[in-house]
């Protein structure tokens, strides 16, 4: 047995450093493997009651997993005699590694060795262990381990501590796990290893996924997509605010970018979460339901407490879900089952619920406008079984998520019935909303799988300095609109330029070592006349400037593609030009991307309703958006010469998209090399 399945699936299991004083590691994790039913040896030379070694623990029965519970600096011998003895893997428990700095960088690099030497597969170290109901097998040091009962859900944590807090969140919602790891700092198995584990895992049903850095980013984003293919995945990215220095202590790595992280997990299929408690929400609606593939999924809500409903509702519009009004047939049939003076358009408000529920659950499940039903009860049992209301209200393909509240062993044993019954669970309106979001957010992302198209045309070769005529003439090549304009050596030439094009038109220098002309007093606008021409040259400093036509109103966006150190090229919009990034309404995408998925894009922005003709602007025309983001990101990608390209900004018009300015940088390094 070698590889992830002699971690996760061992059929014996040596403890090195296992101890018979209780308050050591290696006592606990004894303790906690105590009902394994495989070969279990405990390895410690100083105590003659236990195997004196691996070797001599694997004469006694197969040792297929050590799990090392030694100081940092004897770990790598540890290791490496395990893999003699023929374990295929090792869990390193202890911290002292890279995370401690100082000789902890060392010790670390001493088990990497190890790994490289003998293909020992490696978890660790500084993790506190995984658990793996279904083999038996706890592999933790945490009390309260066996509580966590064999189940369909997966957690894959960076942290050995936010595994262990998610996998009890997860037991009091009712589900059970079929795997649960901490990675620690990761110095041979990560997410993307396990995450290929798991799918092929058919008993596996939905995986949570908690990152706080990114070593291999493409890796990962392979992974997910083809995890998320067969089985939904949820993302927690950890970063949102400034805690590098703390990321850099705990594993020893900072943590990666944290708008890039979740934008490329969700381009791959992933559902991407705020917060702990939201992903158990998500990951367990979605490992007992989904909703069918849809680029927009409408959500019908019952509510059988007013108050409760409008904190749903809530919640639901702050997702950007839509809450459909219901079809006039909906509402007749809802009309003879509730008293006149409920709410019936959509939410559904009961006043109180009765014996109807399950007919009132089936017929908003029935609109033709509603993709997933969401609904909220308090626990009446005396009023109304939730369970079999909610088994009555069922239509085939459209998922339920209900939220059951109160307190108690029986309102515990109905959120397991429903579970039981492939309908998602919550506690409170929040969590009906965070699933019912999981829902959606899956729905869509699973409409968007469709094989992608053939990248667009662009040029090769692409390399050196570039001013913004040259720029402008890289993106004339795209097919981008560009103002008309002409670059111009001297003052006669302006004047030509002027009468050519005609007024207004902006004046520039250009100068491709000037990167801000606006903030170095290198634009001025709305140039009409010879003598404002004038006036505009003298200001500027010697050299060549561009005369450009001036670009009707519109709404300004950011559009840039340029190479990220853990993901490679990415594109990113915005709105506001340079004020987008710092107000965080940027949407980003992996490049390559096609035209469709670009034109999404918008959607992903606080302000997107400036784009739809906000006080009588213009209306973006969404696919020829798609088009240019498409476009930027190929030329990217195509050449390895070039670092950075930006139109800032890039002007909605009436007309379609015009880059006002644009600005390519390109990269210094040896190997930036133009693609054949």
């Amino acid at each position: 047995m070698t590889g992830l399945d002699a971690l996760f699936a061992p059929k014996g299991i040596a403890v090195v450093g296992a101890s018979r004083d209780p308050g050591k590691l290696g006592a606990t994790m004894a303790r906690s493997l105590a009902g394994f039913g495989g070969h279990l040896a405990l390895v410690n030379p100083r105590d003659d009651t236990m195997h004196p070694s691996v070797a001599a623990a694997a004469d006694d029965g197969p040792v297929d997993l050590a799990i090392v519970c030694v100081p940092a600096a004897a770990s790598a011998a540890v290791v490496a005699e395990a893999a003699a003895a023929g374990a295929g893997a090792a869990v390193v428990c202890g911290g002292g590694f890279a995370e401690a700095g100082g000789p902890g960088a060392g010790y670390q690099a001493d088990l990497a060795a190890v790994v490289a030497g003998t293909r020992i597969r490696l978890l660790g170290p500084n993790t506190s262990g995984f658990l793996a109901p279904h083999a038996g097998v706890t592999a933790s040091f945490v009390p309260g381990v066996a509580q966590v009962r064999p189940g369909r859900v997966a957690v894959v944590a960076a942290s050995g501590g936010v595994n262990h807090v998610l996998a009890f969140l997860l037991t009091e919602a009712g589900h059970g796990l079929s795997l649960a790891v901490g990675l620690g700092n990761a110095v041979d198995v990560s997410a993307p290893d396990v995450l290929d584990h798991l799918a092929g895992d058919p008993g596996t049903t939905a995986v949570a996924l908690h990152l706080e850095s990114v070593a291999d980013g493409p890796r990962l984003v392979a992974a997910v997509r083809r995890l998320s293919a067969q089985r939904p995945v949820v993302a927690l990215v950890v970063g949102r605010h400034d805690i590098g220095a703390f990321a850099a202590s705990h594993t020893g790595a900072l943590a990666t970018s944290w708008r890039a992280t979740r934008a490329a997990l969700a381009q791959a299929g992933a559902v991407v979460v705020d917060d702990e408690r939201e992903l158990v929400d998500a990951v367990g609606a979605l490992s007992v339901t989904r909703a069918r593939p849809a680029r927009s999924a409408g959500v019908g809500v019952v509510t059988a407490q007013a108050g409760p409903g409008l904190l749903l509702l809530d919640d639901l519009r702050g997702r950007r879900i839509d809450v459909p009004e219901l079809v006039p047939a909906t509402r007749d049939a809802l009309a003879a089952l509730l008293p006149p003076l409920t709410f019936q358009a959509n939410p559904v408000d009961t006043g109180r619920p009765g014996p109807e529920l399950g007919r009132i659950l089936r017929a908003v499940a029935a609109d033709p406008g509603v993709d997933v039903l969401a609904a909220y009860a308090l626990h009446e049992p005396d009023a109304v079984d939730l369970v079999a209301a909610a088994a009555e209200g069922r239509v085939a393909d459209v998922p339920v998520v209900l939220g059951v509240g109160g307190a108690g062993d029986e309102v515990v044993r109905q959120r397991r019935a429903l579970l039981a019954a492939g309908i998602a669970v919550a506690a409170d309106p929040r969590g009906v909303a965070a699933a019912t979001g999981a829902l959606v957010a899956d729905a869509r992302a699973r409409s968007r799988a469709a094989a992608p198209t053939a990248p667009a045309e662009v040029p090769y070769g692409i390399h050196g300095p570039h001013d913004e005529d040259r720029a402008k003439g890289l993106l004339d090549l795209l097919g981008v609109t560009t103002p008309a304009r002409r670059a111009c050596g001297s003052r006669a030439e302006a004047h030509a330029a002027l009468a050519e094009l005609g007024g207004p038109v902006a004046v520039k220098v250009l100068d491709a070592a000037v990167l801000h002309k606006t903030e170095t007093g290198g634009v001025h606008l709305g140039v009409r006349t010879a003598a404002e021409l004038d006036t505009a040259l003298d200001a500027l400093p010697a050299g060549r400037c561009l005369v450009e036509s001036m670009a009707p109103a519109g709404v300004d966006l950011v559009l840039g593609a340029r190479r990220d150190p853990v993901f490679g090229p990415i594109v990113l919009l915005g709105i506001g030009g340079t004020t987008a990034e710092a107000l965080a309404d940027v949407a980003i995408r992996l490049a390559p991307l096609t035209p469709a998925e670009a034109a999404d894009m918008p959607d992903d922005l606080a302000g997107r309703a400036l784009l739809d003709g906000w006080r009588g602007g213009p209306v973006l025309d969404a696919p020829a958006l798609g088009r240019v983001v498409a476009a930027l990101g190929e030329l990217l990608v195509a050449n390895p010469g070039l670092a950075e390209i930006e139109i800032n900004p890039l002007r909605v018009t009436a007309a379609g998209p015009v880059a006002l300015d644009a600005v390519v940088i390109p990269r210094e390094t040896s190997d930036a090399q133009p693609r054949p």
